[in-house]
């Protein structure tokens, strides 16, 4: 058995506060891009891409329901709870 883990990947079980919508659709994200080799999405990838992405999004969510508490927390920040990715949204939004 493989037990090798994507290192963008961060773990969502047990932070405080929860995961929001957000966070768990970023690592959707990240593990659909990563599995299927798409960094860019483009027209003729863009609905089986979204597709999956809503999927393992739908699963990621029943899953965190579906577990019992952790003791400790995760050892890493997700990013979209990183100051500086922060920061890089809200200028991007800005730009916008």
């Amino acid at each position: 058995m493989l037990t090798v883990m994507c290192r963008n990947i961060t773990t969502l079980r047990g932070l405080e506060p929860v995961a929001t919508a957000e966070e768990v659709e970023a690592a959707a994200r990240q593990y659909v891009r990563k599995v299927s080799g798409v960094q860019s999405v483009t027209d003729s990838t863009r609905d089986a891409f979204e597709a999956a992405v809503a999927e393992v999004t739908a699963t990621t969510t029943r899953l965190l329901a579906a577990l019992p508490p952790r003791r400790q927390p995760p050892t890493t920040v997700p990013p979209l709870r990183r100051p500086e990715v922060q920061a890089r949204l809200a200028a991007k939004a800005k730009s916008s």
